[in-house]
């Protein structure tokens, strides 16, 4: 490349015209930010809560305590923004909410139950902020998510801020006296109310399956299951438990274990379906197949703490441990063949009802090796409402009437069950003991051979039923007596 020769008169002059001309720029610059900031000053001296007119504000908050958490829930005029973190020395969590007025307190919360110490405010990275400190007694696992306005069946206008702080070793469930919400027996006491655990799939940063148009499954499964926990929680003598409420992630082997905890009757899970191709429509009920049955049945013999608590106090009496792990091992796999059978069965009920509603894609029950049906004393059903990946499907998914149809075909199918056979130790148990027996008449039946059959006397029989002979007819109904 040729080279330009420069004089030393002409390079002096350069560097003279770019000194000049930097210093110019650089002291217009000067000028123009001290201009900007004066003007800030002057504005916010005028104007002293323009800055805050746009802030979020907190309308409500509430503690509640269960037994495997505390929970904190923040009422806000809108949407919020957050992000938190727990310390250590002493154990605490730390929340900042952005742009949220802190002209709210916590004194009015009546703090209940041994897992929370204190909440109180801390200083924010923003005056724009708010921070929130919550001092607990041990380590709590923080769960938050937000809740928008109605969805989930509340009349609130605000958006909610849920605090969760899960315990990972809730202490086991306290019995109850026979004055609280428990019916006594020969067994043990138990909750009077038939638990349905019901589990949104998928949740968070898991989306589920996406259909065509966009539609993530996680919101279709949590609609579904709060229109089923609604019709449940209607219902007296039936209480359900959602496994999220919100979208939040929830590990599928942690699913199973709330409805432990929870001591549950059932465990529903509401999922969708997908296919590569948009063919495929129809929903179906799946169960626990036998061979990831057989290998739980194995998980949980390794835990020897488990076979003494299934035998009870007959662990003490046997010495032998192969022994011991023999029995319990048989008393599990018939546990687990019996709760599987019950799950099939439940399976064809709500096989019956769902297909008023929606083509069914399988009209038998289903057996696969599904994380979430693995809890070992609940009956566990998986429902695939549909393939979202069928654009029609889709459609209907997002239409709320088709969604509560499908909750309410769940609801009937499961209310339905559960009067046939009904948990012992609960309401519905007790009432189904107290309701008369009644006897269709077949043909070759007379009083004597019911008499007979029922153990009470034909004496009985007729005056219960009002007879004034000893003739039956075909399909006559009668009151046995107790």
């Amino acid at each position: 490349m040729k080279q330009i020769a420069v004089l030393p008169t002409q390079k002096a002059r350069l560097i003279t015209y770019y000194k000049h001309t930097w210093c110019n720029t650089r002291l217009s610059q000067i000028v123009n930010s001290i201009f900007i900031l004066t003007t800030i000053i002057v504005v916010n001296s005028m104007f002293p809560n323009i800055a805050g007119a746009s802030q979020n504000k907190v309308v409500d908050l509430r503690f509640s305590d269960a037994t495997d958490l505390a929970r904190l829930v923040l009422e806000v005029e809108q949407d919020v923004k957050f992000t938190y973190f727990s310390l250590k020395s002493p154990d605490r969590v730390v929340i900042d909410l952005q742009n949220v007025n802190r002209n709210f307190k916590f004194s009015s919360l009546n703090i209940t139950g041994n897992k929370v110490d204190r909440i109180r405010h801390s200083t924010p990275k923003s005056k724009q902020d708010t921070r929130i400190v919550i001092e607990t007694t041990k380590k709590l696992d923080p769960r938050l998510f937000v809740l928008s306005p109605n969805s989930d069946g509340s009349r609130s206008d605000n958006y909610r801020l849920v605090i969760e702080l899960v315990d990972p070793n809730p202490p086991p469930i306290p019995i109850m006296s026979s004055n609280s919400s428990t019916i006594s027996g020969d067994g043990p006491i138990r909750d009077k109310d038939i638990i349905v655990v019901i589990d949104a799939g998928h949740g968070g940063v898991d989306p589920g399956s996406i259909g065509p148009a966009g539609t993530y499954e996680k919101h279709i499964t949590l609609s579904i299951s709060k229109m089923l926990a609604r019709r449940i929680n209607e219902e007296k003598g039936m209480r359900a438990v959602l496994t999220r409420e919100g979208d939040y992630y929830i590990s599928p082997n942690e699913r199973p274990r709330i409805a432990v905890r929870e001591n549950a009757d059932l465990l529903v899970s509401v999922h969708a379906d997908a296919f590569t191709t948009p063919q495929p429509r129809g929903g179906s009920v799946w169960v626990l197949s036998k061979g990831r049955a057989d290998s739980e049945l194995g998980r949980l013999l390794e835990q020897t703490e488990r076979s003494s608590e299934l035998l009870g106090p007959a662990a003490e009496v046997i010495e032998d441990r192969d022994t011991e792990r023999y029995f319990a091992e048989t008393i599990l796999n018939m546990s687990m063949d019996l709760f599987r059978a019950l799950s099939y069965e439940l399976s064809n009920e709500i096989i019956s009802d769902m297909k008023s509603v929606t083509r069914m894609h399988k009209k038998t029950p289903q057996s696969a090796s599904l994380a979430v049906l693995t809890a070992p004393e609940t009956p566990s059903v998986l429902v695939e409402v549909g393939f979202i990946s069928n654009p029609q499907e889709e459609k209907n998914l997002l239409w709320a009437e088709h969604r509560q149809r499908l909750a309410n075909s769940m609801f009937t199918a499961i209310k339905r069950y559960f009067k046939k056979t009904p948990p012992d130790g609960t309401l519905w148990a007790k009432l189904k003991n107290q309701a008369p027996v009644e006897h269709k008449v077949k043909s070759g039946e007379s009083l004597s051979i019911l008499a007979q059959r029922y153990g009470v006397s034909v004496k009985e029989l007729k005056v219960q039923n009002q007879l004034k002979s000893d003739l039956l007819r075909i399909n006559q109904v009668l009151i046995i007596p107790q």
